[in-house]
């Protein structure tokens, strides 16, 4: 009996973790990929800029940080962070709040998608891109304005 009640218990605690870490406010958070320390602000400036894009007067632009040799000395198979920001086309105003999911389809048609986080006014994830060669990414968002919205671009990994 005992055995069946730490079981179910362990269950419950492993079932509500996942939602209990998405239901954080990930600005709060410090974050740290290895010891690459993420201070607000500083995030939006780091990597590669990999795509800016207008759509319904949202100016999306996406960032690429490679963190393949940090996430590697953690154990952990993810070799790029993708973020993006939101901001007012016509008055560069920063929005947040939303839902953003990325799909990115690698050179051999394997898909990942994945929900992003909300950090430092942008959302962001963390992806596999183990092998060179170019990657589709798509992104769909929708903010606090209600409108759904979609951008795509080719991200090649040298």
């Amino acid at each position: 009996m005992k055995k069946m009640t730490l079981i179910v218990a362990a269950t419950t605690i492993a079932l509500a973790a996942p939602a209990a870490f998405a239901a954080q406010d990930h600005e709060a958070m410090p974050m740290d990929h290895g010891s690459m320390k993420m201070e607000h602000g500083s995030m939006m400036s780091m990597g590669t800029l990999a795509h800016e894009y207008v759509v319904n007067g949202v100016k999306a632009t996406f960032r690429v940080i490679d963190i393949q040799k940090k996430m590697k000395a953690m154990g952990m198979k993810e070799t790029h962070h993708i973020m993006v920001m939101f901001t007012d086309a016509k008055t560069g105003k920063m929005l947040s709040g939303g839902e953003a999911t990325i799909k990115v389809i690698a050179p051999d048609k394997s898909e990942q998608v994945k929900a992003l986080m909300g950090m430092e006014g942008g959302f962001g994830s963390d992806f596999t891109m183990p092998k060179k060669g170019k990657y589709g990414v798509i992104c769909k968002f929708q903010l606090k304005d209600g409108k759904v919205r979609t951008t795509k671009f080719w991200y090649t990994v040298k």
